[in-house]
């Protein structure tokens, strides 16, 4: 439940002004969200809704589950919902040892592990609105996750591409979907599991971290307080529950993914991803350098797409949107220095009409390292059309202005 500061002057305040925003199904629950997730400030609140819808826009988020999953996120991405707590909110069960961040990050684009998460909350969400619609409990609206940490290993996520994709993937849950979450049980935690949390609960806001509670490989421990929660019809057998597949499988497989190891088959080389008929070119960024490439956006449902690698060192990256009229600058995608030499950097954002768009790829930082990159940034037509493999009719706009270091 949202409870806490919340009062009716600051709801009132807040749905005055988000009016211009709203949808139908946009409910006080809906409002309160987000001002609890903003400790019940009504500019704060503002600000960050209007973000995420910006956010939503972006990723295309109220199309996404119509976005087709590449299989292997399908097949091996671990997660499942085996049934509902007491007040009929959604378990989900992620067995997260089954996560092999780093198979998927040689196989699909960090993109496609963005909307993949996004399209799994979206379904989440939806689930639990049906559910509060069903037992007319709001309650439900909110959703109760198990963190099995059992095999966890820390390996993989010490190689900074795999890092920055589950941050990112907690810096965009946490803006975007404020106080879904009812409870979270983090079990079966090894004692070098304490060093990852203890990074990533940085980027996690204080609430959320109240939710969380943590056990080491010990069912007596954690097994009582998720019981007080959960019936136990409702968990497989693996996890004190009394489900079991047809078949008597204890971990229910049929409704939860444990996720594995990607086949290496199914790798995709560097060499590969730039196999296609996009133009690249290549360059080197002298060391306290950079490159600028500029493009003008005239017609409404452009999008600028970019990919690239860099070798052997990492490189600074930004994109910075100019409206032309009011001469008012944002920046779309904020700089910052990405792994591209580990694994290719890929992306896009919609345009507006009448603005300005300038892509940086800055070295400024390296006084010693000069920075061979290869990349495509290209202004195309719609959503769809980027996404074709063959790219056709794609027009690049870009001019090239490499600057030297002050």
């Amino acid at each position: 439940m949202l409870t806490g500061g919340w009062s009716q002057d600051s709801e009132a305040t807040f749905r005055r002004q988000v009016a211009d925003v709203l949808k139908p199904e946009h409910d006080d629950y809906y409002l309160l969200r987000w001002l609890r997730a903003r400790s019940w400030n009504p500019e704060a609140a503002e600000k960050m809704l209007r973000d995420s819808m910006k956010f939503r826009e972006r990723w295309n988020a109220d199309e996404i589950d119509q976005w087709p999953t590449p299989q292997v996120l399908k097949d091996l991405t671990p997660h499942g919902t085996p049934g509902f707590d007491r007040d009929g909110s959604p378990i989900i069960i992620i067995p997260f040892a089954g996560f092999d961040i780093w198979g998927l990050l040689h196989t699909v684009s960090r993109a496609d592990i963005v909307r993949m998460t996004m399209q799994a909350l979206e379904r989440y969400m939806k689930l639990a609105f049906e559910q509060s619609q069903k037992t007319g409990n709001p309650a439900c609206r909110q959703v109760v996750v198990i963190f099995d940490m059992e095999n966890f290993n820390l390996k993989q996520y010490v190689w900074r591409p795999a890092s920055e994709v589950v941050i990112s993937l907690i810096k965009m849950y946490e803006a975007n979907y404020p106080e879904i979450l009812k409870c979270c049980y983090i079990i079966n935690a090894p004692k070098v599991f304490a060093f990852a949390y203890n990074m990533v609960k940085n980027f996690l806001g204080e609430y959320t971290i109240t939710k969380i509670k943590i056990y080491k490989s010990d069912q007596s421990k954690w097994l009582p307080p998720i019981l007080e929660r959960c019936d136990p019809s409702q968990l497989p057998a693996h996890f004190g529950g009394t489900q079991t597949d047809d078949d008597g499988n204890p971990k229910c497989e049929n409704k939860v993914k444990y996720g594995g190891k990607v086949p290496k088959e199914l790798y995709t080389s560097k060499e590969d991803s730039f196999n296609n008929n996009v133009p690249f070119n290549e360059t080197e960024i002298k060391k306290g350098g950079k490159l600028k490439l500029a493009f003008d956006c005239e017609d409404a449902g452009c999008f600028l797409k970019w990919e690239f690698r860099t070798f052997e060192h990492d490189i600074r990256f930004g994109i910075k949107c100019t409206n032309k009229k009011t001469m008012e600058s944002n920046e779309e995608v904020p700089l910052r220095r990405v792994a591209s030499h580990q694994i290719d950097e890929s992306g896009f954002i919609p345009c507006q009409p009448g603005c300005h768009y300038s892509v940086l790829f800055d070295n400024s930082y390296s006084y010693f390292k000069t920075k061979k990159i290869r990349y495509s940034v290209v202004m195309t037509t719609p959503l769809a059309e980027i996404e074709q493999a063959a790219c056709e009719n794609i027009a690049p706009l870009a001019t090239e202005d490499a600057v030297e270091a002050l």
